[in-house]
């Protein structure tokens, strides 16, 4: 592991006074990561030592069988570590992860007493991107990691799932519906249809916020069915409600774990999530006007999220029917409302500005949001 260069003096403090986190088993070549940075093991290599307390992101790939660079899926866990505290790792060969040492705390505790013996096998903390790790972890806490992660402690690139139902054969199929395995395939979409449905494994999923599928109340009028899909306070009000209403700045840590999720774990899923909070945030015009402190906030949370993004990232993936600029977009224009204070709509400027000089994105084009909303309407209720 390359790191800067440290005077003795503050690395012999950072060694006594930060935490350690000891990893035992992991093969050589795998490659494994802590935050920002990752690198591949040596047989030497038993952890990380000075690592400034707080929360962190353990992370590793295995290596593929055949030699070579080429890993397999990232798998991790994140810790909330303490001050000198050792926490211990084990490989877990099957799972191709780490996860806690069987031995518990009295293990930890005997490493602890002799980590003088392990500081040559151990990896200084890369102190150079600690700056970049914090800035994405600003409204993540302990509690808040609790929360959000699974049940299992493992956030993996590739989601464990299982069938729905049985599909093994024919008479299972025919009581699912779905199509004949021997029947001919006539689009991507049929194909689709004839994969089984699936859910995660119990105790894997990401305990994110369940997103409202409606952005409207039941018995809405037509009007209100048009006013909601348009502004989507009310869709913010229930996400809020479920978890954030004593603390609405909470939301913002679930908006940073489903971001770090997707940037270092490689969970697509977590990305989607990201998306469509994202999207329900920018879109609420009435709730921007209500929740000051949060969006000027939230600014701030996508400033550095955006900043760890390369520019043509956006190409591949974001610019997909232009969602971040016409998200951002409709944003910037709620922050012109006059219910919306001189803070929150100065930052907003800026930070228009700074997007428009990095990734050249024109805000000034008309957005699509201006083009004619088609509104579907619930079974049971007609147009005036």
């Amino acid at each position: 592991m390359a790191a800067p260069r440290l005077e003795p003096e503050l690395a012999r403090q950072l060694f006594f006074e930060g935490a350690a986190v000891v990893v035992l088993g992991v093969p050589e070549g795998t490659e494994f990561g802590i935050d920002y940075s990752s690198w591949a093991v040596g047989p030497r290599f038993r952890g990380v030592k000075m690592v400034p307390p707080g929360l962190h992101f353990v992370h590793c790939s295995a290596r593929r069988a055949g030699g070579g660079r080429e890993t397999g899926p990232r798998t991790g866990c994140f810790l909330s570590l303490r001050r000198r505290e050792v926490r211990v790792l084990r490989w877990d060969a099957a799972g191709e992860a780490l996860g806690p040492a069987a031995a518990g705390e009295a293990q930890a505790e005997a490493f602890g007493e002799r980590l003088r013996e392990l500081e040559p096998f151990l990896g200084p903390y890369p102190y150079e991107t600690l700056k970049k790790w914090v800035s994405l972890t600003s409204f993540l806490s302990e509690a808040a990691m609790e929360q959000l992660q699974p049940e299992s402690g493992r956030i993996c690139a590739f989601a464990e799932v299982l069938p729905v139902a049985a599909g093994r054969h024919t008479s299972d199929r025919a009581e699912q519906r779905l199509p004949r395995f021997d029947a001919g395939c006539r689009s991507y979409a049929e194909g689709l249809a004839r994969l089984p449905r699936m859910e995660p494994r119990a105790g894997t999923a990401i305990r994110f916020s369940e997103l409202p599928k409606q952005m409207y109340p039941e018995g809405a009028t037509p009007e209100e069915i048009t006013r909601h899909s348009m502004d989507l306070s009310y869709a913010l009000e229930k996400v809020i409600n479920q978890r954030y209403a004593s603390q609405p700045l909470d939301l913002l840590a679930e908006l940073q774990f489903a971001f770090i999720c997707f940037l270092i774990g490689n969970v697509y899923d977590a990305f989607e999530h990201w998306k469509r909070l994202l999207n329900i945030l920018c879109r609420s015009e009435d709730a921007i006007g209500r929740y000051q402190d949060l969006y000027i906030n939230l600014i701030s949370v996508l400033y550095h999220q955006l900043s760890e993004i390369p520019a043509d990232f956006f190409v591949d993936i974001i610019s997909q029917d232009n969602f971040l600029t016409s998200t951002l977009q409709v944003f910037f224009s709620c922050t012109c409302s006059a219910a919306v204070g001189g803070t929150l709509r100065k930052k907003a400027e800026k930070f228009k500005a700074h997007l428009t000089k990095r990734f050249k994105w024109d805000f000034e084009a008309e957005p699509d949001d201006c083009a004619p909303v088609v509104v579907e309407l619930p079974e049971g209720v007609q147009a005036d």
